[in-house]
């Protein structure tokens, strides 16, 4: 007798395995596509480049010109990445003259001595850049200290003291302090693991929680991997700037390229913005000078001949620093821009006329308290009877911890309640209201938005909002949280996979410090499936082919590419895997022989020859039993079901003769092969009847 098993889709794992009967258990690497599982995509990096740091915050976005951009937040670093280059973009924060410098003969690590250093320990991995100073004598040459450098750690308040690693050990004659005229340039770090960025225009903003708000010129796009250009002069005056990028579009109408200089060339002033315009229609690397946005006036002229390097400063910049920006934040948890009439946010955020000056304090903010700039003017912070700059303080919970952009409203999570923030069009301008309270969040990025509904995760359990907060029905809820880090909910980050209907979540599990699991929620078939994975973060495709993570080895790579893994520029095969409840093989009365099995699946997709998989069957007496018991009748529980041909249609394995007993039993399906992926299908076993149970023994025909 030949018996068909198609179970119904989705891993449900809250209740015994055979309670689920007629559905699937266990799960890694695999979906589900209309009801039947089948292997997720593959991965591949975007390019051997590597960054600094783990990366927490990925925001994808485009410049005027078209170029589609990355923030890459990491623990230490501040990118954005372009091509497959990671262009650091900390901003460069302040500068320090007369630092000294003291080295220990025979280590790496010289102690440099400045009049002014921030008093955290935050500041160690941040860059530094040193500049004019001396030899010390022996081997710390002036080349080796006059560089940009890691601050290892922070050795010294008073005085103000920290490391860098020159990398040559010093020796004896390394007694000098480096001529006392040095100057120590310091860039923006990582003021927490954990970021938020957004797109204003053609702007990135960002901020790390308790750090300043920052902001970088998306036009910088063009000079990422390539911030060395040529200054040159002829001789009736004509001043060039030569880049190794080439710029598209007509002269007469491109967007206004700045460009700031690291050094002075002269007639050209070090930090100060200038404006370059193409000499040339089409592509050009060539351009002329100017000193307004619009072109107005004439180019800027030089004097000689001359034609010399200079350096394109792109990095970022403080919004606190930016001149007409009274009042704006410099301690901020979190931030966004609104979709509607582009507001900025930040949300647990330092009041007005409190500020830390040259170092954000987590002491500054008022974790509760919202604020707002002026409406598409992210440098007026300054409410007035001119402006929509304005401020309110929630009061359900203690802190603020993330927001979300939905449809016509900006979602607020505090660590205990949800609001709704929409626009009034008059003063105050905005407003909430709570629409969900006693709920919770695990962390700033535990939330998706998808299909107009936002989906979190609670301390405990699912969440969902559509209009009212309710709780997601999750098949896997048990699995989740009893076996999770609580210590490390940090980490947890959620997102959207479009292209599958689907919001995946990475955690922690229970005895790992850093990010092994992920757990998906279907959110079209309704249905829950889970794996192992180690991922930082991710941002969906969007303005890209596909989905972008991030990953422990320092890279980002693209999902749904391929079937193997590729993160390290070698394929490595995917192990993908599925195993049913326990089902019963008959009506569950009696014990059945089977003898024969007829696969139904596809290797669609696969790049190898001949794609195989591993069909195993564990059989029991009873629930209680344990696999096994009764063991196979001396033949094989597994089969191995291999493609054969693909014209004139797809052919494999078409039966597979076992030799098993049981009652119940478990189907579990695995493909391990490099090219290899797959669909299953519907299942037929071969079986007859073969005695009933009687007591604890067993009898049988």
């Amino acid at each position: 007798m030949l018996k068909k098993f198609l179970l119904k889709p989705g891993v449900n794992r809250e209740n015994t395995r055979y309670t689920t009967e007629g559905g699937w258990y266990s799960s890694d690497k695999v979906r589900f596509r209309q009801g039947t599982p089948e292997k997720i995509g593959g991965w591949a990096r975007i390019s051997a480049n590597t960054f600094l740091g783990i990366c927490r915050s990925l925001w994808v976005w485009a410049n005027q010109a078209g170029s589609v951009l990355i923030g890459v937040m990491t623990s230490t670093r501040q990118y954005v990445s372009f091509n497959g280059l990671y262009q650091d973009i900390g901003p460069d924060t302040f500068l320090t003259n007369g630092a000294t410098f003291a080295a220990t003969p025979g280590s790496s690590l010289v102690t440099v001595y400045t009049n002014l250093i921030p008093p955290t320990t935050y500041w160690a991995g941040a860059w530094v850049v040193i500049e004019g100073a001396a030899s010390l004598g022996g081997n710390i040459t002036g080349a080796l200290l006059n560089q940009k450098h890691t601050i290892v750690s922070v050795t010294s308040l008073s005085p103000a003291a920290f490391t860098i690693d020159v990398g040559v050990q010093a020796n004896s004659s390394d007694s000098g302090n480096g001529g006392g005229a040095a100057t120590a340039r310091f860039f923006e770090p990582a003021w927490s693991q954990y970021a938020s960025q957004a797109n204003f225009g053609q702007d990135l903003l960002f901020n790390y929680r308790g750090g300043y708000l920052c902001s970088w010129n998306g036009s910088w796009g063009f000079f990422i991997g390539a911030t060395t250009v040529t200054v040159s002069c002829t001789g009736s005056g004509d001043l060039f700037v030569t880049t190794t990028n080439s710029y598209e579009g007509p002269t007469n109408s491109e967007t206004p390229l700045p460009v700031v200089f690291t050094t002075n060339v002269s007639p050209l002033v070090a930090n100060t913005t200038y404006y370059l315009r193409k000499t040339t229609n089409g592509a050009a690397t060539v351009f002329r000078v100017y000193a307004n946005a619009d072109y107005s006036g004439s180019p800027i002229n030089g004097t000689g001949t001359f034609s010399v390097s200079a350096t394109v400063n792109i990095s970022a910049t403080r919004v606190f620093d930016t001149g007409t920006a009274a009042n704006s934040p410099d301690a901020v948890n979190y931030m966004l821009v609104s979709d509607i009439f582009r507001f900025v946010f930040c949300f647990g955020v330092n009041n007005y006329g409190i500020t830390g000056g040259s170092f954000p304090s987590k002491e500054l903010i008022s974790p509760m308290l919202i604020r707002w700039c002026d409406q598409e003017n992210y440098t007026d912070w300054t409410p007035s009877a001119t402006n929509q700059a304005g401020s309110l303080t929630l009061s359900r919970g203690s802190e603020i911890i993330t927001a979300a952009q939905a449809r016509q409203e900006v979602l607020v999570w505090t660590d205990s309640a949800l609001y709704s923030l929409q626009y009034l069009g008059a003063d105050p301008w905005w407003g909430a209201q709570i629409v969900g309270d006693n709920i919770s969040i695990v962390s700033q990025n535990a939330w998706a938005y998808a299909a107009g509904t936002a989906f979190w995760m609670g301390r405990d359990k699912f969440y969902l909002y559509n209009g009212n907060v309710t709780t997601l029905n999750c098949d896997l809820r048990q699995y989740v949280f009893s076996d999770i880090n609580t210590a490390q909910y940090d980490q947890v980050f959620a997102n959207t996979n479009e292209g599958f209907n689907e919001i995946w979540w990475f955690y922690c599990s229970a005895n790992s410090s850093t990010i092994d699991r992920y757990v998906v929620y279907n959110y079209v078939e309704n249905i829950w499936y889970y794996g192992n994975m180690a991922r930082t973060a991710w941002a969906d495709s969007g303005l890209r082919d596909y989905p972008v993570a991030a990953t422990y080895l320092g890279n980002l790579v693209n999902h749904e590419l391929g079937v193997d893994d590729d993160s390290t520029g070698t394929p490595v095969a995917i192990t993908a895997s599925i195993t049913s409840s326990e089902f019963d093989a008959d009506d569950g009365d009696k014990f059945v022989f089977i003898k024969r099995v007829l696969p139904d699946l596809t290797f669609r997709g696969s790049t190898a020859g001949s794609p195989s998989g591993v069909l195993t069957f564990n059989v029991l007496k009873n629930s209680g039993s344990g696999y096994m018991s009764p063991a196979s009748e001396g033949g094989s529980n597994d089969a191995t079901v291999t493609r054969t041909a693909t014209v004139p249609i797809e052919a494999f394995t078409g039966q597979v003769y076992v030799r098993l007993r049981a009652r119940q039993l478990s189907m579990k399906w695995e493909s391990t092969g490099l090219g290899v992926t797959w669909q299953l299908g519907a299942m037929r076993l071969d079986m007859q009847p073969d005695g009933k149970a009687s007591g604890s023994g067993v009898s049988g025909g």
